[in-house]
């Protein structure tokens, strides 16, 4: 069964990648950077998972095309950032300006900025988080299956680690004492949500390959 991808983010290939079986072929979608990417404007991931396979799907007819939305969802902020995610710092107007000169501006470093200021005098034992993927898939407009994959963690008051990206340096697994951005890939992948939503997709669309 082959699959279309509607993402050109390496880390998101390689999550779903592991959890695939022998049978299973997935593929970039084609001209993905050409394609006007469609309004992500619904309150839930599955929401916005559902708009992007839907959408995607109708630039590869008679396929089946997948995508996803994530992010992570920490307790004591109600959810947030939620859908957000990737956009948490920028949607506040935050800016590190009144940091020194040596402190990372990149968004990642922003977004991790944020959210430990947003967690100020909250101990750790009420930090518990998740990091939440759904994927959706479609062919010709019409969605044929959802998958949920899900994390568990808590949010560290400083960052750990150089692997990973967005949030992974703050995102602690205390079963490991690690944080995602200390593990190795091999380690990492067992725990990525993504790769979770993708091994409870699977079965769903045996019955439409």
């Amino acid at each position: 069964m082959n699959l279309f991808v509607a993402t050109t983010n390496p880390g998101k290939l390689r999550d779903f990648a592991a959890t695939a079986s022998p049978q299973i072929t997935l593929t970039p979608l084609p001209n993905l950077k050409q394609i006007p990417a469609p309004a992500e404007d619904e309150p839930t991931f599955e929401g916005n998972a559902r708009i992007k396979a839907i959408f995607y799907s109708h630039h590869a007819p008679g396929e089946i095309v997948i995508a996803d939305d994530s992010g992570l969802e920490v307790d004591a902020l109600h959810g947030a950032p939620g859908v957000r995610s990737a956009r948490y710092a920028d949607d506040h107007n935050f800016s590190p300006r009144d940091l020194p000169d040596n402190v990372p501006h990149t968004p990642d470093e922003r977004n991790n900025l944020y959210l430990l200021s947003n967690l100020t005098g909250i101990p750790l034992t009420e930090r518990s988080a998740r990091y939440h993927c759904v994927l959706a898939a479609a062919r010709n407009g019409r969605i044929l299956a959802i998958g949920h994959g899900a994390v568990e963690g808590e949010i560290l008051p400083a960052p750990r680690g150089t692997e990973g990206f967005g949030y992974d340096p703050l995102f602690y697994l205390p079963a490991q004492n690690k944080t995602m951005a200390e593990l190795d890939l091999t380690s990492k992948l067992t725990f990525s949500h993504r790769g979770r939503a993708f091994a409870a997709l699977l079965p769903q669309l045996l019955p439409h390959a």
